[in-house]
This record gives C-alpha cells, sequence and structure tokens, in this order.
C-alpha cells in the first residue's frame, strides 16, 4: 500500500478535535511513508491533513476540479496537483491513485465520496480497504443506519462488516494497512 485517499470536510467544522485529529491523521501517513490523496484544498479540514502530512516530509497528492482551481483553494504547497473537469472525474482520479480510504469528518461531499466507494467495493469494481475515523461518535448514526439497512436486506453483511470504525487516527492507519478486503458472495437482487 502506497497511498491513502482521504475524505473529509472543506470546512473545519466548530470542534477543534476534527482539526487536530485531521493535522495527525496527515502525519500519521507521513510517517508510514504512505502518500495522501485529497480534494487538494487549503481550507477546513482538507487543509489539515494536508499540513500534517507535509509537516513530517509526507507527499500529498489533491485533485481539485477547475471551477475550484479559479476560488484559489488550492492548497499552495502540494507534491502533485490535479486538475479535472469535474467532480466526476475528480472522484476517479482520486479512486485510481489510492490504495485504501479513510472518511473523516464532513458533510455532503464526504459521504458522497466515501459511499461511492463503498458501492465501488460492493460491485467489485475495485477491493480497497475503507475506514472511517469516527471521533466523538461523529458516524454513530451513520452506521447505526447502515446496520438498520442490512436488518432490512438491502446491504451486504459482509460489505458493512469490512468498514473500519476508529477513533484514533494513527490505529485506523495501522487497520487499513492490515485490512485484506473480504471476498464478497454475491448478493441477490430481487426485483
Amino acid at each position: 500500500m502506497k497511498a491513502i485517499c482521504v475524505y473529509c470536510g472543506s470546512s473545519q467544522g466548530n470542534q477543534p478535535l476534527h482539526q487536530q485529529k485531521a493535522v495527525e491523521l496527515g502525519e500519521a501517513l507521513a510517517v508510514r511513508g504512505l502518500t495522501l490523496i485529497y480534494g487538494g484544498s487549503r481550507y477546513g479540514l482538507m487543509g489539515k491533513a494536508a499540513e500534517g502530512a507535509l509537516s513530517k516530509g509526507g507527499r500529498a497528492i489533491g485533485v481539485l476540479p477547475e471551477a475550484l482551481k479559479d476560488r484559489e483553494v488550492a492548497h499552495p504547497g502540494l507534491t502533485e496537483l490535479h486538475i479535472v473537469k469535474d467532480m466526476h472525474e475528480r472522484k476517479a482520479k482520486m479512486a485510481a491513485l489510492a490504495d485504501a480510504f479513510i472518511a473523516m469528518p464532513g458533510g455532503f461531499g464526504t459521504l458522497d465520496e466515501v459511499m461511492e466507494m463503498i458501492t465501488w467495493n460492493q460491485l467489485n469494481f475495485q477491493a480497497k480497504p475503507i475506514g472511517f475515523l469516527n471521533l466523538d461518535g461523529f458516524y454513530d448514526l451513520l452506521f447505526e443506519f447502515l446496520g438498520h439497512s442490512a436488518e432490512q436486506g438491502f446491504i451486504n453483511p459482509g460489505l458493512l462488516n469490512a468498514l473500519m470504525l476508529e477513533s484514533d487516527p494513527a490505529r485506523l492507519v495501522e487497520r487499513v494497512l492490515k485490512a485484506p478486503w473480504p471476498k464478497l458472495a454475491p448478493w441477490p437482487i430481487i426485483s
């Protein structure tokens, strides 16, 4: 494993802990020789994760849509910055560059990106580990809903059980590094 994609807020949110842990996650990747793949912004938790990786001599690769380039949101110190046409191309590029994914706290964009990667695993388009940095129970309600959806027969329990939920950045990185993606049995499609 060489690179981990981190999905997180373009906002810092209102919890200083989230900002601190974004820096720690970037640092945890760098000290293990892993490249941070992320959305390319200097702002929010995204910027904090990049700062953490770069502060420890790590590599940070950003992927930014053209429309955001014009708003000058790109982090100025990145190892590489890829400018792509739109959000669809951004997600595909980030997925191609990454060997695994971690979702930190964030909003609609974070949820959209990580859920698409889970779906790609489900459809066997890829087989890459996915973890959630669950700071102060941020993802508890999401996992409660996903468990409910699995109980109702809409989510493969094997896929749900393969997702990692952890509150410590370094521990989550270690789990992701050691996580083999399970071979999932075909999921029945009922019409």
